[in-house]
C-alpha cells in the first residue's frame, strides 16, 4: 500500500524501488517516466475546475466574482451565501488535490504524485476554465495534496487553521498560519526532503496570494466568517 495513516508511509513503500530521487539528474528522468506528463495534464485540468464559480451559479444563479471579495474560493462561497455553499466547495477544492495526487502516486509513482498535486494547485490558481483569469488561494486544494502525500503533515495543519480560525474568526488569518505551520509539520514528521520542498513552495505560494488579505488585516476592514450566517439572497 501507498498511503496509511503513518506519516513514514514514503519511507516505508519505497522500498520496491519506487525511491525519492536523492541525486543526479539521471535519477529524476527515471522516477518521473513519460506518462507522468499525462497525469500532469489531469491533474492540472482538474484543478481548473472552478467548483466554487460553479456552485453558486448553478444554484443560485450568481457570479462568484460579482459579490463579497470576489475571489472563486470557497471562503467567498461561505462569506456570502452561507456553510450550506461554503462546505461542499470545500470538500471539492480539497479532493481535487487529493484524487490527482493519490491516483499519479499508485499509477506513476511518488514523485509523479508531487508534481500532479503540485499540477493541482496551479490550476486552482489559474483555472483554464476561466481563462486562466485568476482562481482560488490553494488553501483548500493545498490541503487535499497534502493528505495523500502526508496524512499527518495534512492533519496537523488542519488543525492548526481550526485551532487559529476558533480563536480569530479570520480565515485569511487561519490560512496563512496554517501554511506557514507546513515546513515545521514535515521536519518534526520526518517526512521526505521533496515533501519539505513543496511545504515551503506551497506556505510560500499561500502566504504570497494572501497579501490583499495581510492590508485588509492592517487597514482593519478584513471580514471575519460568521459560521451561522443566512445564504443571501440572489
Amino acid at each position: 500500500m501507498y498511503f496509511s495513516g503513518d506519516s513514514s508511509t514514503f519511507g516505508e513503500s519505497l522500498q520496491a524501488g519506487d525511491a525519492w530521487p536523492h541525486r543526479g539528474a539521471g535519477q529524476y528522468r527515471a522516477a518521473v517516466p513519460p506518462s507522468a506528463a499525462i497525469a500532469l495534464a489531469a491533474a492540472y485540468l482538474l484543478g481548473s475546475i472552478p467548483f466554487a464559480y460553479l456552485a453558486v451559479r448553478v444554484l443560485r444563479g450568481v457570479d462568484i466574482r460579482t459579490v463579497g471579495s470576489g475571489n472563486i474560493g470557497a471562503t467567498n462561497v461561505w462569506r456570502t451565501f452561507g456553510p450550506r455553499y461554503g462546505i461542499p466547495v470545500i470538500l471539492l477544492d480539497v479532493a481535487k488535490g487529493f484524487v490527482p495526487t493519490l491516483v499519479a502516486t499508485l499509477a506513476v509513482g511518488h514523485v509523479a504524485g508531487l508534481l500532479a498535486g503540485a499540477a493541482a494547485m496551479l490550476g486552482h490558481w489559474r483555472p483554464l476554465f476561466l481563462g486562466f483569469a485568476k482562481g482560488g488561494k490553494m488553501v483548500a486544494t493545498c490541503g487535499g495534496v497534502l493528505l495523500g502525500l502526508a496524512p499527518l503533515v495534512a492533519l496537523a495543519a488542519a488543525v492548526v487553521w481550526i485551532a487559529t480560525f476558533a480563536i480569530t474568526r479570520y480565515a485569511s488569518v487561519a490560512s496563512i498560519v496554517a501554511a506557514a505551520s507546513l515546513p515545521v509539520a514535515v521536519v518534526l514528521f520526518g517526512e521526505p526532503w521533496p515533501v519539505l520542498v513543496f511545504s515551503v513552495f506551497a506556505a510560500l505560494g499561500v502566504l504570497i496570494l494572501h497579501r490583499g488579505n495581510v492590508a485588509r488585516l492592517r487597514a482593519g476592514t478584513e471580514t471575519r466568517v460568521q459560521l451561522r450566517r443566512k445564504p443571501a439572497r440572489a
